[in-house]
């Protein structure tokens, strides 16, 4: 049943939403996405810092000619990858699931 209280909680959780605007500094993610907050972004610039430092021991484990090492860190950092995008995709659908229950007049 939808009261009053329930709406003006929903209100203010969508204004509290749509307040904080931040476009991802990123290199794996496009900047064309829905409203992120800090949190979502500085979680995903952790997940690519991670990624990045994977991509990098490969790149000098391959200098000191370990070429198993290289494709294990490639594998991993693959792995991470796909983990961020499909965590990236979920956060998504939550947050237009929770847009979608907001009444349309408002």
């Amino acid at each position: 049943m939808i009261t009053r209280s329930n709406l003006v909680e929903q209100l203010r959780e969508y204004q509290i939403r749509s307040k904080h605007d931040w476009a991802s500094v990123s290199f794996f993610t496009s900047t064309s996405n829905l409203t992120s907050s800090r949190v979502d972004v500085a979680i995903f610039v952790i997940w690519e810092l991670v990624i990045l430092s994977f991509l990098v021991f490969s790149a000098v484990s391959l200098y000191f000619r370990h070429l198993r090492l290289a494709i294990i860190l490639l594998c991993v950092a693959m792995l991470l990858l796909l983990c961020m995008k499909v965590t990236k995709q979920v956060r998504q659908a939550r947050k237009k699931k929770r847009r979608m229950l907001l009444p349309l007049s408002m």
